[in-house]
């Protein structure tokens, strides 16, 4: 029989073989909220058993892209709680945010999102500096919010006012560093196909948060700069004029991978695909129409 005190929020995990993750995401959020739902793609390792040892409810729904699917779980998960929060399964919630999540629910407050904090551990270590405070949009109002229909670096959008709390959520990814590597081959050639093919998705602005913030910036001041020189800058940035430097190793390879060869192998499939497209041939029209 579930606790009548727990907090009145659905989190919402995506997985997809998080074997080695999920059960830390679940441990913290079970028991807390008034309902979890677990929305796996079709995982071929112990993901699933390991969720069903929780008190959660397990969907599954083949996968697209992280936009659809988290638009998906809001319009067909049974979502009987009034506020929603989205859990990567790589994440999870300390007792500081869980206790403030639920005084700021219960205070039955006028803004319909909240930013969270996000911290990252990598390698058993806090990567404080060049990185962290990072804000992204994760507790909102059933029914308030959607998320935005990009490929990769999704964004959720909340109608009316919204807030930041003050504690931090944890990102700590335990599978081995080809995964990463992986995944992130996949949304380097995803983003190369946007710059190719820039859709007709809000451009930001500089004062209404972080993830908007960061599109104008990309936009107006990314885009602009030359290719292959941009990622080494933004390396710099990072690693020594943010103090990436002083996270000793976990620092080093954190912002080596993710600011440096990260967006050095977007630019670089970004390059092939504008070669590939202006080695087409022209296509010659016959005259006679046939």
């Amino acid at each position: 029989m579930r606790n009548q005190t727990v907090c009145d929020v659905a989190v919402i995990v995506l997985a997809f073989n998080e074997e080695l993750n999920i059960e830390h995401a679940l441990q913290s959020v079970c028991g807390w909220a008034r309902e979890v739902h677990v929305v796996d793609s079709g995982s071929t390792d112990q993901t699933p058993a390991v969720a069903e040892r929780f008190d959660c409810e397990l969907h599954y729904h083949a996968f697209d892209d992280y936009a659809r699917q988290r638009n998906w779980a809001l319009s067909e998960l049974p979502v009987r709680s009034e506020w929603v929060l989205f859990l990567d399964a790589d994440e999870w919630l300390p007792t500081a945010i869980k206790d403030e999540i639920a005084a700021t629910i219960a205070g039955n407050p006028i803004e319909n999102g909240f930013y969270l904090n996000r911290r990252l551990l990598w390698m058993g270590k806090w990567v404080r500096r060049g990185y962290y405070p990072t804000w992204i949009l994760r507790l909102f109002r059933y029914g308030k919010g959607r998320c935005e229909q990009r490929a990769v670096n999704e964004h959720i959008v909340v109608d009316g006012k919204v807030g930041r709390l003050k504690h931090d959520f944890v990102h700590e990814d335990r599978n081995p560093i080809s995964r990463w590597v992986a995944k992130h081959d996949r949304y380097a050639t995803a983003e190369a196909q946007a710059l190719v093919t820039p859709g007709t998705e809000d451009p930001g602005n500089l004062w209404s948060g972080q993830a908007t913030r960061k599109r104008w910036i990309r936009r107006h001041i990314w885009n602009r700069m030359p290719t292959l020189v941009r990622p080494v800058l933004y390396y710099g940035y990072r690693y020594f004029l943010r103090g990436g430097f002083l996270d000793g190793r976990a620092g080093l390879a954190y912002h080596v991978l993710q600011g440096l060869y990260f967006p050095m192998l977007i630019d670089i499939k970004y390059l092939e695909l504008v070669r590939g497209r202006e080695a087409r041939p022209a296509r010659v029209r016959d005259p006679l129409g046939e």
